[in-house]
This record gives C-alpha cells, structure tokens and sequence, in this order.
C-alpha cells in the first residue's frame, strides 16, 4: 500500500465511486446517500473516463469532485472505499490501484475475468485488518436469506437432498449492442458469469462447498462470442446435487432457489431482489405444526440490496475485520463459474479446486479457445 490505514472511529467513512451508469446512479449511489443520512458515509467524488459523465453525475448526485483519472482521485482524496461500477475488464487494474492507495474495495460483479485475476487482487490485500476487497453479491444479504441461511446451517431442516437454481433472463439484441457485453475478453463470460453468478452465489452460501460440475452451454440465438444459455449438475461436499439453469433466452423471466431437504423444502422466487415474502417454506409431513410455524418468523423484512450489503461492509471496515463476499468467501462463485465452462467446453467432470496455475481455464474461462461460440453460432444460422 501507498499510505498508512486512516482510523475510522468517529467519523463516515469517505467514499468514491468508480464509474458512473446505471448500476452507480441506480445502486451505489443511493445506497451511499443513504448511509450519509445516518452520518455513517459520505461520497466525496466520482471517477469515469467520461469527464463530462462524471461532471454531470456529480453534479446530480451533489457529490463535491469529479475525476476522469482514477489514480489523481485516490492521490488527492484519500477515500477509504472505492466503489467499482465499470465493465469486468477493467475491475483487476481499479482495484489495485485502489488497495495500493490504502482503500477498501466494493466491486460490482462479475467480479473479474478469471480466477488468476483474482488471486492477483487478494495478493494486493492488507494484513490483518484490510485493506480488503468485497464483491457485490447482494443476493445473499437481507433477512430472507440470513433466516434461510440459519435454519440449514443448525440443521432445523435436515440434510440438504436436491437444489435448483435458477437465472432465467431475457436480453435482446440492444442489450448486446453495448461494445463490451457478450465478449470475452471484455466481460469474461456469458450469462453463467455475468448474470446467474448472483442465484450460484446465493446457492453456495446457503448449501456450502461444492465439490464436482458437470456442465453444457450453447449458443443459440446472439451474434456474441460467449454463450447465451448454459446448464449444469453440481454435487456439493454434503452429497447434495443440485441444477443449474442460466439463460438470456427466457421471456418468462424468474430467479429462483429451491432447496428440498429431509424435513422442509425451501423455496425464493424472485427477479432481481428478494425481501421475505418472496421465501416459502413448506414443511414434509411429520413436522410438528408448532416447529413449522417458527420456521415462518423471518424477522423484521429487509429486503436484498445493495445497502444491506454495504450496511455490513461498513461495519466489516469499522472492526478491521474481512467482509463476507471477499478473499477465499468471494472468489467461491467465480470458481464454480470457471469450472462449469471447463467442464463445457471439456466434456468433462470438474472438480473443485482443480483449477489452477497451469490451467489455461484459470487465465481465461474459455480456456484459450474463443473459437468454441462462433463455431457454434455458425452451426446454428445454417
């Protein structure tokens, strides 16, 4: 790092936020104003390659700098969280760039292009008490998922049995007129990373290690490199098997987690945020009827989000403590992801942890051989 870890007692945590679409004008942004009014945070600049951009999104947001140089802004002010909101590729780089200069980092996902990428990031991390850097995965955030997450983890439900996960989108050709979007040097991945990584995030957390995948994925209908549906079988450490569904070919669009254990089956239906009354419990005969109720108590409703996350992330960074969704915690998601195009474009069963230096899917989750999409595509349009 640059500069010494600043104290954080007694004062908001000075935040910046690195670029400025919609996923930071509609999340970050809002999420941090909030925790402003609480006298927790304050955004004291803006970062994007676009000047006029940042100029306009400070000026809306009442945000009092505006940059188009990251390293300037981390030099002159000095935050102590970074907020990346740019396309995969650019993530590694920022987030470096930020933990040198003595930052912790908040990272929209996916949180980079491949596994080396992150084990490079985590190696840029402090020591004990950060700094550290989050991924956004705030799917697993909120009461919903901390009540669901409890009852499996006391085993109130019995022995997780069968899973589905779920990511079933819809994206036109517009969506993947964006430069960036649909490529993998650029986005890393098609809809298994870009999009269904949050439900497998989810997933994980609930059912813990996963330990083998078997995987296919097509590219059936957009003119992009990546795949645009894929399907997988996973067998977790518990001996649990589940399905994973991702596609961006789904006009009936749903999130969605069911998790059939001996005593219960859990179920989250959603789309892009979940709050409890999306969760459903349903209990297997036998249950006593008092027991079932208290499965039903989920507590005060907050719902997934950003500033659940953040809420947390905060307080991580206040105790100089790790925050859930980094390190080996974050790097979970990303590493299921890379295995099941390996396993894909292989033919092959993956196992957990067997991918590593040496590997060419641990460089790159097409393992070096872009050609695989639009050979496929070519298939398709004849």
């Amino acid at each position: 790092m640059d500069h010494p870890l600043p104290s954080l007692a007694g004062r908001p945590i000075r935040a910046a936020i690195v670029g400025t679409g919609a996923i930071a004008r509609g999340s970050h942004l809002p999420a941090l104003a909030r925790l402003a009014e609480e006298g927790e945070a304050e955004v004291v600049a803006a970062v994007d390659i676009d000047a006029d951009a940042a100029r306009a999104f400070c000026a809306e947001g009442g945000v009092p700098y505006a940059y188009d140089d990251l390293k300037r802004m981390l030099r002159e002010q000095r935050p102590d969280l970074v907020t990346i909101c740019t396309p995969p590729t650019l993530h590694r780089e920022q987030t470096v760039a930020a933990l040198r200069a003595g930052a912790w980092v908040w990272c929209e996902k996916p949180p980079v292009p491949s596994l080396s990428d992150f084990d490079a990031v985590e190696a840029e991390e402090g020591a004990d008490g950060g700094p550290y850097a989050a991924i956004v995965f705030q799917h697993r955030f909120g009461s919903g998922a901390t009540h669901v997450r409890r009852l499996l983890a006391e085993g109130a439900l019995g022995r997780p049995l069968v899973a589905h996960c779920q990511t079933t989108w819809y994206r036109d050709t517009a969506y993947y007129a964006v430069p960036w979007r649909g490529r993998w040097h650029t986005e890393g991945g098609g809809p298994a990373m870009g999009h269904g990584i949050h439900q497998t995030d989810l997933l994980l957390d609930l059912l813990g290690p996963w330990s083998e995948v078997r995987a296919m994925a097509g590219r059936l209908v957009h003119d992009v490199e990546t795949e645009d549906v894929s399907t997988a079988l996973v067998r977790f450490e518990s001996g649990a098997l589940a399905t994973v569904v991702n596609s961006v070919l789904s006009p009936d669009e749903v999130s969605r987690i069911r998790v059939d254990c001996e005593r219960a089956t859990v179920e989250l239906t959603h789309l892009y945020g979940h709050a409890n009354a999306d969760w459903r419990i349903t209990p297997a005969p036998g249950v006593p009827e008092e027991e079932a109720a208290a499965w039903q108590d989920f507590g005060e409703d907050v719902p997934s989000s950003h500033l659940a996350q953040l809420r947390e992330l905060v307080a991580s960074m206040r105790a100089g403590q790790r925050p859930r969704s980094s390190g080996a915690d974050g790097r979970k998601s990303l590493e299921l992801v890379t295995a099941l195009y390996k396993s894909a474009f292989t033919d092959t069963t993956v196992q957990r942890g067997g991918i590593g230096p040496g590997d060419p899917y641990y460089t790159e989750l097409h393992g070096g051989a872009p050609g695989w999409a639009p050979a496929v595509a070519a298939e398709v349009r004849a």
